[in-house]
């Protein structure tokens, strides 16, 4: 069975010498990412911004335009919806206080 990541759930692993030595290691610290300079890594995730900018599926012309005219109805219904509230609150306000 997979995981939203795509890994491979695997079944624990019972505790062996080969687990004792494994933990007895230091850990690596910084890796590949570490070994790189500030421009090298600043150039990488431009790169990879790049990367995942070339994924997305960009709406066309007469979608974009569909989808802002729904956002604008949507928004001017709302502030209708809010005024009218508004005005009745101001209503009863006065009423019961004025």
């Amino acid at each position: 069975m997979t995981d939203a990541l795509g890994s491979i759930d695997m079944p624990e692993r019972g505790h062996s010498e080969d687990d004792t030595a494994d933990s007895q290691k230091k850990p690596r610290r910084g890796g590949k990412r570490g070994k790189k300079g500030p421009f090298a890594r600043l150039a990488l995730f431009y790169r990879q911004i790049v990367a995942e900018l070339r994924k997305v599926v960009w709406p066309t012309r007469s979608q974009l335009s569909t989808y802002t005219s729904v956002v604008i109805v949507f928004v001017v219904i709302i502030i209708g919806l809010v005024t009218v509230i508004d005005l009745g609150i101001n209503r009863v306000v006065g009423y019961v206080f004025g």
